[in-house]
């Protein structure tokens, strides 16, 4: 029997995969027999998760700043031309703080939005070209958070971000269900990455053993999400589109 989770002969995109989630779910799609295009800032980090992928020799390598919308329409032109249409977009790339309002100034909001909505929407509007995406369709992953549909203090500038990315989930999934391009979104709740690492709360035993706690079952590890991105990818989810697949340890369960 056919393994409906195979990506063998898929083309996927995934951004932010020089480190992380993005990192993982660049390595588990290869694993699942994608060929898969990084892209990320940090030429250096994306060789190292090159280094760590199934035949390193298929995938391929790009050093971009995501806020830089010519730069992404002449890589998505190179990638297709060298790889062929494109079946997946995995928009992993992201950042995250903890600041109160008072200090949210109109800076803030522009770097957040710009970073987590900006480049995801833009890349998806690149992506679901006619010239670029398969005939068979696509599909394409936002990354959102439990942030983006529960409230915690001093998370409003990120919820912000990731609420936007679940709402533009639903329209985007009814705009391209005729062109059989699926859109979902996914929302982890702490994951051990270099970027929960460097938050506020790991600073101290306390804090990050308050953030354990509001995970019934501990936090989550990177393959714990890319494991969902290789289904949301695959032809196993095709009757899935608008959904926001929340993969938490139990987190918003409360």
């Amino acid at each position: 029997m056919e393994n409906p989770f195979s990506l063998a002969g898929k083309n996927i995109i995934v951004t932010g995969a020089s480190s992380g989630i993005g990192r993982q779910t660049a390595v588990s799609c290869s694993q699942m027999g994608a060929r898969v295009v990084l892209i990320a800032r940090n030429t250096e980090q994306l060789n190292m998760t090159l280094s760590m992928m199934q035949s390193p020799e298929s995938h391929l390598v790009y050093s971009l700043d995501l806020a830089d919308l010519d730069g992404m329409e002449t890589v998505i032109k190179d990638i297709v031309g060298k790889t062929g249409k494109l079946h997946g977009l995995v928009n992993a790339a992201g950042i995250s703080t903890t600041l109160p309002l008072k200090l949210i100034s109109n800076e803030k909001l522009e770097e957040f939005f710009k970073t987590n909505v900006y480049s995801a929407i833009q890349m998806s509007r690149l992506f679901t070209k006619q010239v670029n995406v398969s005939t068979e369709g696509g599909s394409v992953i936002f990354f959102s958070s439990v942030m983006g549909i529960v409230g915690e203090s001093g998370k409003t500038l990120y919820s912000l971000t990731k609420g936007a990315l679940v709402s533009a989930t639903k329209s985007l999934a009814l705009e391209f269900a005729s062109k059989k391009i699926r859109f979902n979104a996914v929302s982890p709740g702490v994951v051990v990455t270099p970027m929960s690492q460097n938050a506020v709360y790991s600073k101290d035993e306390e804090s990050l053993n308050r953030i354990i706690a509001l995970h019934p079952l501990g936090l989550g590890m990177p393959v714990d999400i890319s494991n969902a991105c290789v289904y949301l990818l695959s032809d196993a989810s095709r009757w899935v589109t608008g959904s926001n697949l929340v993969i938490d340890g139990g987190y918003t369960a409360r």
